[in-house]
């Protein structure tokens, strides 16, 4: 039974990867824009072109505020999507369909209760944004200039798709699900210093090679790492071991040694 379900997965995953196959054209365009994805090994990015075509056929992709959402745009997003999940799959994204691109960053209402009751109200600038059970949003602005925010650690879509990793098992702490206490409680030790040492240093003033908005939480913290670990592995090693070394085990990759 076990060998009849793989192979009937197996089928269909190659005709979802045939009916959504990425052209040649659309593909060397898409690494020509982002260069720390070209720079990995050619089988990776073999795996990389697949998985994105699966990622295409499952995602729903909406423009907002008049965008219309192009099969370039779609793969740009979709590769940068997949590069976390390269060597474990599309599992953690089955649970949303609806990606919203937005032209450029977008006002969101906010209200917050204080420690007296009060509730008050403010206006939040997002370039993207992860809700438990879809959709994700997206500013093409952001993501279209990945390649160049590269060199600051920023990527919007990574970033995001951080999150939607991080409350796979329903709470959004930094912690993404881990397959025993043992493992969770490793994670922590090394996610929680880590963040104090980020929160210290903005405190103090420093520039920080991690992203400053990492200290806001610890989940942003994780999203913000995830970010450095893919688009400028090298230098995340050099200053932030035991982190790198975490998320490799945890993403079955070291982008450092490519």
């Amino acid at each position: 039974m076990k060998q009849w379900l793989a192979r009937w997965r197996a089928g269909r995953e190659a005709r979802a990867a045939q009916r959504r196959a990425i052209p040649d054209d659309l593909w060397d365009l898409t690494l020509a824009r982002l260069p720390f994805i070209a720079s990995r090994p050619s089988e990776d990015l073999a795996r990389l072109r697949t998985l994105t075509s699966l990622f295409l056929d499952e995602k729903e992709f909406a423009g907002a505020g008049g965008l219309a959402v192009d099969d370039a745009m779609a793969v740009c997003i979709g590769v940068q999507a997949c590069l976390p999940v390269l060597n474990f799959g599309l599992e953690p994204y089955r649970s949303f369909v609806g990606i919203v691109v937005h032209p450029d960053e977008v006002l969101a209402r906010r209200e917050v209760m204080d420690e007296d009751g009060v509730v008050h109200a403010y206006d939040e600038v997002l370039t993207g944004e992860a809700m438990e059970g879809g959709p994700v949003m997206l500013s093409w602005r952001d993501v279209s200039e990945a390649g160049s925010f590269a060199e600051w650690g920023y990527n919007v879509v990574i970033h995001e798709f951080a999150h939607v990793l991080d409350m796979g098992d329903g709470a959004a702490d930094g912690v993404p699900p881990l397959p025993d206490a043992l493992a969770r409680n490793a994670w922590v030790e090394v996610i929680e210093a880590e963040f104090q040492r980020l929160c210290d240093e903005v405190d103090a003033g420093n520039e920080t090679l991690l992203d400053p908005y990492g200290a806001t939480s610890v989940d942003e913290f994780f999203a913000v790492a995830v970010e450095s670990f893919f688009v400028m592995p090298h230098e995340m090693r050099a200053e932030h071991l035991a982190l790198y070394e975490m998320l490799a085990r945890y993403f079955r990759q070291d982008p450092a040694r490519t």
